[in-house]
């Protein structure tokens, strides 16, 4: 029975899990929609404003580090506790009262972000049984319904209370992890050492490992440039470059978006029927051609492609959790913030060379050039060395 229960997919537990990474993150997505009130507000330049990006993403450089102390304490308390840290930490930034203050805010918001998502989906492995890929796409989808919700939560909350009363979002992020404490408590997912045992070779388990962290990095290099470059700049590609209007250029992200939730949804759950490297390979065939169809339509033929590429762009994710859950059988937290750290990494030099290109292209360009560019993901994909799940 014992063992049944552990297998077992805990419906309830990962739901909760996987809405609490959707309340995380639509907080931590707040500085976006309230840069342009805070410049204002403070009278610095687009420059300087810039910098605040900087302080919330340099604690997950940390994330190695998270990791190894994540496996050696109580982690689930990292995961219970942040959604409540980041929700202080973020509605402040309406009250804050100078530059320096908000970068602060950031940059605990930052070390916060690291703490949740380090452990989180270990737990969501605990939690989801033998069906770790679904478990992986209800998390995920949480995630992803974030960036669609937080900008519309704080412009709200802008509209009702004004700048200055951001703090009243404050309750909510304090009751889920008060909901979290009494529901979590008791999943360990942190490897628990009895005094006196051997302590467990973190150098020898990584080395191990590194074959496997090499070939993720291929694979989430070569296709972040077409995820970042589509995120960051779908709206001024239609804007700018098409001519759209602004109304149908935000629409369009917002779609995107949407999409990219169900497909996280979907890419998990379908990866433990198939396998993750089959879901992988078909990922990877289909993505460039869906980017070539979008870039050569217009109007609400593109819209058409654009929510079939957003259903593929982002179904890796919950697949490469799982993957990583799969095959780092001894450290799984340790083995989850070296891939967090290899998906920072490529997200923030895609950002910066998807930039450059545009510059030096135009988008129109860039997205195509991406789109070949994910093709290199492939060669990556097929040495993967996967059982079916």
């Amino acid at each position: 029975m014992a063992v049944q229960k552990k297998e077992r997919f805990q419906l309830s537990n990962v739901v909760l899990l996987s809405l609490s990474h959707m309340l995380h993150d639509i907080y931590s997505s707040f500085l976006a929609p309230l840069r342009p009130l805070l410049i204002e507000k403070f009278g610095i330049t687009l420059a300087v404003a810039s910098l605040w990006d900087l302080f919330q993403r340099i604690p997950w450089l940390l994330n190695p580090l998270i990791g190894l102390i994540a496996e050696r304490t109580a982690a689930r308390y990292f995961v219970i506790l942040t959604p409540a840290i980041t929700a202080v930490s973020m509605s402040l930034l309406g009250v804050a009262e100078n530059f320096t203050m908000v970068s602060i805010l950031l940059l605990v918001m930052g070390v916060s972000s690291a703490l949740y998502h380090v452990p989180s989906p270990v737990m969501i492995k605990k939690l989801s049984g033998t069906q770790t890929g679904r478990g992986m796409s209800f998390y995920m989808f949480g995630g992803e319904l974030a960036r669609t919700a937080g900008p519309l939560v704080i412009t709200g909350a802008v509209t009702i209370w004004g700048l200055e009363g951001t703090w009243k979002l404050i309750p909510f992020g304090l009751v889920a992890s008060f909901i979290m404490y009494l529901k979590l408590k008791n999943v360990k997912i942190s490897s628990d050492f009895k005094k006196g045992e051997k302590r467990p070779a973190y150098w020898k388990h990584f080395k191990a490992l590194i074959p496997f962290f090499l070939i993720l990095i291929g694979i989430t290099l070569f296709r972040a440039i077409m995820k970042s470059s589509l995120t960051a700049f779908l709206p001024t590609y239609f804007f700018n470059e098409k001519g759209e209007s602004l109304w149908f250029a935000n629409s369009a992200l917002a779609i995107f978006q949407l999409a990219g939730a169900v497909g996280t949804v979907l890419s998990g759950s379908i990866s433990d029927r198939i396998g993750r490297k089959t879901a992988l390979i078909i990922i990877s065939l289909i993505t460039p051609g869906l980017m070539a169809l979008f870039i050569t339509s217009s109007g609400i033929l593109s819209l058409v492609w654009l929510v079939l590429l957003g259903l593929f762009v982002f179904a890796p994710g919950p697949v490469l959790l799982a993957l990583v859950q799969d095959v780092a059988k001894e450290m799984p937290v340790f083995a989850n913030s070296i891939f967090m750290t290899i998906s920072f990494m490529a997200s923030a030099v895609a950002v910066f060379f998807a930039g450059l290109m545009g510059d030096a292209f135009g988008l129109e360009q860039t997205y195509l050039i991406s789109a070949f560019l994910a093709i290199g993901a492939l060669p990556f994909v097929f040495m993967l060395k996967t059982k079916r799940q």
